[in-house]
């Protein structure tokens, strides 16, 4: 995992990246307090999370945000409030620590920011997965976000939830299977609310403009996220990725394993860009965060057990770090909870 970065190292990428210079980032609308809109994301994060001030989640989040999860839709800052209490009464030790925060001006949607984070934590309360283990865990979360006028106006929060359960010590397709007949049971779906909701992949959703970047997103996602993956050409022989379920791969042929398992059990799976940002990273390295839509059926046996043909959709964002135009380290998040959750909809519905 990266160092955590500091508001010293934030400052220097909002200086590359601000072509007034100076030491302070030009943020209209927001507070005179923060130094850049890196530094805003990292301190009410801090002041809500590490301070516990989880009030001013209603005042740095508008009463109508819209939070996408692939569990589903959130809306306002009330919600907001009431949901970040819940996990800190389960997990009253967590910590959101920056890994980083990838960003870019969006114009007049305001300012885009990815932000990766690392939270260890200890199970001490009653959680949505039942009484308290006890155990510690560190669980990875990216969460997107579009800021205007000092507020959080619309997120979307990926966690890997898979990767929770199963270091709590239990059972994924048990957790997942007891997800899916709470829904059957309410009248409610997944499946149907992704279809309802979702834009259809094969669309565009947002043109990607790579002349900034060191490496064509769109090109390298059609080749890496392939029945037969072309990783040598965009990784580092000795690149390190970071996957749902807790996953650590080391190298190009564990990465192009996993994701050769993925196609395995999804083989019509397609990929589309729904956003790309990116920021310096030391001398001449950059640092690209690529907002994804994902969808398929589960048609194949594999990592989700035996087919189901339950129709898919997966929400992900991978950050990327690239040094002399391979990637050398991946962070990639899903709620693959969620993904099993959708299976199991199709499986108890059948």
């Amino acid at each position: 995992m990266p160092l955590p970065i500091t508001r010293i190292a934030l400052t220097e990428q909002a200086e590359l990246l601000n072509p007034k210079g100076g030491r302070r980032m030009d943020l209209p609308g927001f507070d005179d307090e923060f130094v850049d809109f890196p530094d805003y994301i990292i301190r009410i994060t801090d002041r809500i999370w590490h301070e516990r001030q989880v009030e001013l989640c209603e005042r740095y989040y508008t009463d109508d945000c819209e939070i996408h999860t692939l569990t589903g839709d959130i809306v306002g800052a009330q919600t907001v409030t009431k949901n970040t209490r819940a996990m800190m009464n389960a997990f009253p030790d967590r910590r959101l620590e920056p890994d980083n925060v990838i960003w870019s001006d969006d114009g007049a949607d305001g300012f885009y920011s990815s932000h990766l984070i690392t939270s260890p934590m200890t199970h001490l309360g009653a959680s949505e997965f039942g009484p308290a283990t006890g155990r510690k865990v560190r669980v990875l979360t990216i969460a997107d976000c579009l800021c205007r006028d000092n507020k959080i106006y619309k997120e979307w929060l990926v966690r890997d939830t898979a990767g929770l359960v199963e270091q709590l010590g239990l059972d994924l397709e048990t957790a997942a299977r007891a997800q899916a007949q709470a829904d059957l049971a309410a009248d409610h779906s997944l499946i149907e609310f992704h279809a309802t909701n979702r834009m259809s992949v094969s669309e565009p959703q947002l043109p990607v403009e790579a002349d900034h970047l060191a490496i064509d997103p769109e090109h390298v996602v059609n080749d890496i996220w392939s029945p037969s993956p072309s990783v040598d050409a965009h990784y580092f022989d000795r690149a390190r990725g970071f996957y749902p379920r807790n996953k650590d791969l080391y190298g190009r042929h564990e990465i192009s394993a996993f994701i050769g398992e993925v196609f395995q059990a999804i083989p019509d799976l397609q990929v589309s860009i729904r956003h790309v940002c990116a920021i310096p990273y030391l001398d001449g390295g950059q640092d690209i965060a690529v907002a994804l839509s994902m969808a398929g059926t589960h048609a194949g046996d594999g990592i989700y057990g035996e087919a189901s043909n339950a129709p898919i959709y997966i929400m992900a964002v991978c950050h990327w770090r690239v040094i002399h135009g391979r990637i050398h380290q991946e962070w990639m998040v899903w709620d693959d909870l969620a993904v099993r959750r959708q299976i199991w909809t199709t499986r108890l519905a059948s």
